[in-house]
Parts: structure tokens; sequence; C-alpha cells
């Protein structure tokens, strides 16, 4: 029996997203030559596409399952904050956009050629203080109107107030999840879950040469935090969920990998959209490595709605024993 919710509850579903928001830009085009200039190839742009990154790109991935998502962030007051939100409002996510007129929104600008990445540029700059401090008068506010928080963190400065968060949140009785970035997790303490990668979990616990060591490690890293459970995205080998009950892991969807951009977004943004219809985190874990699976097989930052889940589902039902 599948573990995907019925869509009038997916639908019923809340969700707040907090992090940094980012503005994707894509220029694809053609190569045909070397530039006489330096050892570089000539890119002729021929077609240009903009898409929600970031903390956005959560949001949007919430909304794409069907559930109820609002995006609690901090902009410019600039071109690429615009289009930022015109995105947001077409995709239909709510936005509570912050405005600090010194910050240069974030701009991640990707050069295609050949269907192949050649160069990602970067625009952005920190937020300042007292905006994110209007950012969390505004979370305490719309707080208990969701079922669920998501803490996207992408280290660029956003989530300054992130502990205190988590503190309001679990006050209110609410799960949150955390997206985690860079070597000191304490800042995390308290959360219902966070989901780091291999790589990130690798800088905090250090590297592990078998799964005992992982699973000793792991689970001592979630009870310094005072975690519910950890969840460890694995790529080709599927995902592991460290909670009180032990480790419990699923396998890898196999499918062709396209893009892995964004697939840490999707993954965490499905495991929030379950806890908001009530499963647990273990069933929520299974649902979202499905999803992750689907989601690699797209160009760029993309998402998954319900029906892919539910089709990829009635085509797998082996991930739902």
């Amino acid at each position: 029996m599948s573990l995907i919710p019925h869509r009038d509850r997916i639908e019923k579903a809340r969700v707040l997203v907090l992090g940094d928001a980012m503005l994707d830009r894509y220029w694809f085009g053609n190569v045909d030559r070397i530039s006489p200039e330096a050892p570089v190839p000539v890119v002729r742009v021929t077609r240009e596409e903009e898409r929600l990154g970031g903390a956005a790109n959560v949001a949007l991935n919430v909304k794409a399952l069907g559930a109820n998502s609002t995006l609690l962030t901090v902009v410019g007051q600039d071109e690429p904050a615009r289009r930022l939100q015109r995105l947001l409002e077409r995709e239909g996510v709510a936005a509570l956009l912050g405005e600090d007129p010194k910050l240069y929104t974030i701009v991640k600008l990707r050069v295609i050629g050949r269907s192949q990445q050649l160069i990602r540029i970067d625009f952005e700059s920190v937020p300042d203080y007292d905006v994110l401090q209007s950012v969390l008068d505004d979370y305490e506010r719309v707080l208990p109107l969701h079922d669920a928080v998501l803490l996207s963190d992408y280290g660029k400065g956003g989530l300054a107030h992130i502990a205190r968060m988590i503190e309001l949140a679990r006050q209110h009785g609410k799960p949150v999840l955390v997206d985690p970035k860079g070597s000191d997790y304490s800042r995390y303490a308290g959360s219902t879950a966070i989901t780091p990668n291999r790589a990130e979990l690798a800088q905090v616990i250090g590297p592990w040469r078998n799964e005992a060591q992982l699973e000793e490690n792991a689970q001592a890293l979630r009870q310094k935090l005072r975690l519910d459970a950890l969840v460890l995205t694995r790529s080709e080998e599927g995902m592991s969920l460290f909670d009180t009950a032990g480790v419990a892991n699923v396998e890898a969807q196999a499918r062709e990998v396209f893009d892995v951009t964004g697939a840490g977004d999707t993954v965490i943004a499905t495991l929030a959209t379950m806890l908001a219809c009530g499963l647990s985190l273990r069933e929520a874990m299974v649902v979202a490595n499905v999803a992750g699976g689907l989601v690699v097989g797209k160009f760029g930052t993309a998402s998954v709605s319900r029906q892919e889940l539910v089709d990829a589902t009635d085509n797998n039902q082996k991930a739902f024993l």
C-alpha cells in the first residue's frame, strides 16, 4: 500500500520555508570555437531561462507536491528581487519578503553549452541584521498557521536567528527540518531532524570506515544535538535515518542521473510535506527517497509532483513494502 497521502490530505498541509532565496539564471548556447583572447570556449547564447533557486526552490517543491508553502526570506530592492517575486507569484508560492536596500539578491548564473555547464557565476552579499530581526518577527506571527517548518541553510547569512526559530517551533509543537551547512551543527540543536549529505556529514563527524562506525558517530551527533533523527542522503546508496530505534536504510531508486542540482531541496521538501501530513519520519524518508530519484533525472533546479510520485511507486511497489 502506498505511503503517499491522498491529494485532499496534502492540499491541507502547510509548510513554512525559511532560508536564502536565490534566482537561478541559465544561458543556453552553441559552442563552435575557442576564443582568440584566451583558451576558453565561446558560447553564442540562443536562449535564457530563470528559475527559483535556494530556499525559493525548496518552497516550490513543497507547492509542486500539492501542499501549501510559505517562503520567508530577505531580498534586495533590485531587478533580481522583482524577478524572484514574479516567479513566486506565477508558481503560487506565498511569500513574505523582507527587503534590504543594501542587499544584492542572490543570483546564480549558469552558462550551458552543448548540454554541459561551462561556468557558474554567483552574485551575493550578506543581509542586514536589523532586517533579519523583522523576519524573525514575521516568523513568530505566521508560525502557528503552519504544520511544519523547514529551514534551508545555504550559509549566505539569512538564518542568523535559526536557534531561536527552532526553539519557537518546538514550543508550538511543530516539526522542524534543517538542511545544514558548514562544520558547526550546534546552531541546529533541538530540531526534529537534519538532512546532511555524505560530504556534509563527514565534515562534522569525520570519514567512516564502515557502516558500524557511521552509525556510532551519527547517533552520537544526534544525541549531542538533541535531535529526533538524523537523515543522511547518500546519492547512489539511497538514504539512512538514525533515531532512538536505531538505523533505517532505503535503497536508491535506480534511474539515469542527469543532474543532481537541487536534489537535496526536493528531498527535504518532501520530508517536510509528509510530516505536515502526519507521516512519521521513517515513512516520510521512503517517499522522499523516491522523489530524489525522480528529480535527478531532470535538468537544473526542478521539482516533483504528487502524481509523479504516485506513478513511480506504482511502477516500483517494493519501495513501500
